[in-house]
């Protein structure tokens, strides 16, 4: 069983809907028990990252992620639910995340060039800097999958799995033990993001 937190913050439909699609069975809970109970656990999430870090808190399911990621169980969050798996965000001021994966979350607009946009939006292109992870289990070098971000991971150094150029490397996949993060949206990532899912769905 994989278990999608639901905190208020995430598009929940759509990743249910892609995992249901791989036969894989999952659940969308607000309760505790479930993460307990689960196999995996999904942590997904868009909006701005002090409120949902407060929404996640406030929901009661920090703790008990935490400690199911020291137990061992994989997790695995998604966009912003890969943020706050970080150690702070400094968007629209300064935030503590979960302090599960180290690095901090930068403003994307301020090292990129001008020329670029923000927020960094579409189809990128991923370079594997540690296919042997198995997250890449099924994911080939230069596979395109869809992002959607302003701020993205600095810092981050050996837990960094994929990247993405977009004026910078930004980090698409990251990784440290049991606990994985992709920067994009695997369920709106067409074929490719659903290898990611299943290779997920195999830890």
């Amino acid at each position: 069983m994989i278990t999608i937190i639901d905190y208020g913050v995430g598009n929940l439909f759509s990743l249910s809907s892609s995992l249901s699609y791989l036969g894989l069975e999952n659940k969308v809970s607000r309760d505790p028990e479930d993460l307990r109970k689960a196999d995996h656990i999904i942590l997904p999430g868009v909006g701005a990252y002090g409120d949902a870090i407060a929404k996640l808190r406030g929901s009661g399911m920090a703790e008990p992620l935490l400690d199911e990621a020291k137990a061992g169980k994989p997790i695995m969050g998604i966009c912003l639910g890969m943020q706050l798996l970080f150690d702070k965000s400094y968007e629209y001021g300064e935030h503590q995340g979960l302090g599960l994966i180290p690095g901090v979350m930068a403003d994307l607009k301020e090292d990129i060039p001008a020329n670029l946009k923000v927020p960094h939006m579409g189809w990128n292109s991923l370079h594997l800097v540690r296919p042997e992870n198995p997250l890449m289990a099924n994911t080939r070098e230069g596979d395109f999958v869809y992002f959607v971000h302003s701020f993205y991971a600095k810092g981050c150094g050996d837990v960094l799995v994929a990247g993405a150029e977009y004026g910078v490397t930004v980090p698409g996949a990251v990784a440290r033990g049991n606990v994985y993060g992709c920067q994009f949206h695997p369920e709106k990532s067409g074929e490719a993001g659903l290898r990611i899912l299943r290779a997920f769905a195999a830890l």
